[in-house]
């Protein structure tokens, strides 16, 4: 589980106005959501994909076009 500590910040009224996380919870929160995308991203093409190729397949066509 992604582990973050805001600090708030608040108004004079005592309302919370803003958050501060620092760089580093910042970047894995970041992470985190692009990593949440690409798995919404794969559930959706799973579900509407029907012509899969196996993974052997495409690594030789790769080899074989020099991309990998």
């Amino acid at each position: 589980m992604l582990k973050i500590n805001p600090q708030y910040l608040f108004n004079d009224k005592g309302e919370k106005t803003g958050a501060l996380l620092s760089i580093k919870e910042f970047q894995l929160l970041m992470q985190y959501l692009e990593d949440l995308e690409d798995a919404i991203e794969m559930d959706a093409a799973v579900k509407t994909e029907t012509d899969f190729r196996d993974y052997q397949d495409v690594q030789a066509e790769l080899i074989r076009e020099g991309k990998l």
